[in-house]
């Protein structure tokens, strides 16, 4: 069973939630980042990102994780945080696109995670690891959440939000895209204890998105145990729990630079040794999806080459585990492999990946302008599919899930003392 944890958060003074919460440091560029820090010098950039300000040193000098827990001293210093009294969860809202998202913010353990109580389905890079490992290190803070999910026995959720409701936000963001960020403090003994309760009964999380930031949560640990600096802070690290059915999940899309020699017609051809191809007419490129009605028996990828759209169909193999029931699956073996020698999709450059929650319309600007020569468009994964491969101890291929919402880093911070 899963352990939550209350924490004594640092979180942004009532002023500065205007300007601290960003991105979080993984899906901003360096040169962006650079943008909005001189945009907005209290963006917590600075502390994530300190690259951004440091443009002539390499990314992983010495000299950056010094500047990151430097950072950190003086947006303390100028007093662009407060500390809460009382150990306390943390209820996370987003209102997107007039949807709400309720989550809770918690630390969970290090231990649980290394026993698999907390489950993961991606592997992670060294290299990624490494930096947040040196960054969590150097700031001595988890300084953005692990999105986890839970499944709900239908108590869990509806409890968040009845706390939510009954509380003022103690901070409030708008996004550049809109969207509401708001976070409610539970900090009453009575709360905590309920909320501890109700995830006594769930027997495990799984690992949304944040696979690099949990690892390096559990390397910091190893680190400070082996040199005698580990505290009970270091044994945990902050997470947003959200119940499984209550998330969105869109398709990855991948876009492939060439056809391996082959012309439009070649391609075509070969593909229809292995698919049921039927051309479509018409396609509403506004949306970031094309509907499908399929009951789990078949395949169903979507292709966009040379202004012609045009639907993929395979029955499932019966026989077949969670992960080759996938499309991605699917898709990597018998198109990307046998047919486009597209290995390594995580390091090969004639394949890119878009989130599919962007409109059709930006992935055929980017074939219709010669950038690419073709684009696969794929149905989303469910959150469902997601839990079973992690049950199953697999791994699910590179870029499969794109989740929704995303997570502000900065609402609230937890500090290793």
């Amino acid at each position: 069973m899963v352990s939550v944890y209350p924490f004594t958060g640092l979180r942004p003074s009532p002023d500065a939630y205007r300007s601290v919460p960003s991105v979080p440091y993984d899906v901003i560029s360096r040169e962006d980042a650079a943008a909005e820090i001189q945009a907005n010098d209290k963006s917590l950039l600075r502390v994530i990102r300190p690259d951004a300000e440091l443009l002539d040193i390499d990314p992983h000098d010495d000299r950056i994780y010094t500047r990151a827990a430097e950072m950190f001293a003086k947006m303390k210093a100028d007093g662009l945080f407060i500390e809460d009294e009382a150990p306390s969860f943390y209820i996370y809202q987003i209102t997107l696109k007039g949807e709400v998202f309720t989550g809770l913010v918690s630390c969970v353990s290090v231990a649980e995670y290394k026993d698999n109580i907390i489950k993961k389905h991606e592997l992670t890079r060294y290299d990624k690891e490494e930096d947040r490992t040196r960054h969590i290190d150097a700031v001595s803070a988890h300084t953005g959440q692990v999105f986890l999910l839970y499944k709900d026995p239908g108590k869990i959720h509806a409890t968040l939000c009845r706390i939510a409701a009954s509380h003022e936000p103690v901070g409030e963001y708008v996004s550049a895209g809109g969207n509401l960020h708001r976070l409610f403090r539970a900090a009453d003994p009575a709360e905590v204890k309920e909320i501890t309760d109700l995830f006594a009964g769930i027997p495990n999380l799984y690992i949304a998105d944040g696979h690099h930031r949990a690892k390096s949560s559990a390397n910091v640990l190893d680190r400070r145990t082996a040199e005698g600096r580990a505290t009970p802070d270091a044994e945990k690290f902050m997470s947003v729990l959200f119940a499984h059915d209550s998330v969105r999940i869109y398709g990855y899309h991948r876009l492939v630079r060439d056809l391996a020699g082959m012309n439009a017609d070649q391609f075509l051809g070969d593909l229809a040794l292995r698919f049921t191809i039927t051309p479509l007419k018409k396609v509403d490129i506004s949306k970031n999806t094309i509907p499908v009605k399929n009951d789990g028996s078949m395949h169903i990828i979507h292709l966009y080459l040379e202004s012609e759209w045009y639907e993929l169909t395979r029955p499932v193999d019966p026989a077949a585990d969670v992960i080759s029931r996938l499309d991605v699956s699917v898709l990597q073996q018998v198109v990307l492999d046998d047919i486009l020698a597209i290995m390594d999709p995580r390091g090969d450059p004639r394949i890119s990946f878009v989130g599919g929650i962007v409109p059709l319309s930006e992935v055929v600007k980017e074939v219709d302008a010669g950038e690419y020569s073709a684009a696969f468009i794929m149905q989303p994964v469910t959150a469902q599919a997601v839990i079973d491969v992690a049950d199953a101890g697999l791994i699910m291929p590179p870029k499969s899930t794109w989740f929704e919402p995303k997570l502000l880093s900065g609402m609230v911070i937890h500090e290793i003392r």
